[in-house]
């Protein structure tokens, strides 16, 4: 995988702040958001427990697919409902839940080592 020296990234959207207002990504502030290697988009998801495949299909659009989805649950972490990561899983993405500060922090990690990934940040309140 490519390394970058210190202070290198990966194109695409970089997660700049995590906070009480949302996400700062490149100067915009996000309430939730998802994110792709080419854009970050504001989301507006349901509570936890009523989230579906079709809450993702902007990530799952992407060309080629996502390797994985980074699902951040909001100020902690909550697993998802299983009807949701079987419905992932049967369209060939894993997920990896943690919460949405930990979450914003691996995406810029795994970008950095210019991994082809989407993430799903719900708010933190």
């Amino acid at each position: 995988m490519p390394r970058f020296d210190r202070g290198e990234q990966a194109s695409g959207p970089v997660v700049q702040a995590v906070g009480a207002r949302g996400f700062t990504v490149d100067g915009g502030i996000y309430r939730g958001l998802l994110l792709t290697p080419e854009r970050a988009d504001g989301w507006e998801p349901p509570a936890l427990a009523a989230l579906t495949v079709e809450d993702f299909e902007p990530l799952l659009g992407l060309q080629p697919g996502p390797e994985f989805i980074l699902l951040g649950t909001g100020s902690k972490l909550v697993f998802p409902p299983r009807t949701l990561v079987r419905a992932l899983d049967e369209r060939g993405v894993g997920v990896e839940a943690m919460d949405s500060r930990a979450a914003a922090r691996t995406w810029g990690v795994l970008r950095a080592e210019e991994r082809w990934i989407a993430a799903a940040l719900m708010p933190l309140d």
